[in-house]
């Protein structure tokens, strides 16, 4: 059953924030799509079987910070 995770991330202020979140938190095992919302500075993720902790960790790899 696929299940929605949503973060903020302040820091997010241009597209190339957004493709570097996208292109980290793509690879998490079980991931299979994710959206991120620049103005509202939001990353919608849709998968299966997610892990707050990976995801988390791939935001962060990316160079930002879920609040």
């Amino acid at each position: 059953m696929s299940e929605t995770v949503i973060y903020t991330v302040p820091a997010i202020h241009c597209a190339h924030c957004g493709m570097s979140i996208r292109e980290e938190v793509s690879e998490v095992e079980g991931v299979e799509e994710v959206d991120v919302d620049i103005d509202a500075k939001v990353v919608t993720i849709r998968g299966r079987e997610l892990s707050d902790e990976k995801l988390r960790a791939a935001i962060q790899e990316a160079g930002y910070e879920a609040a």
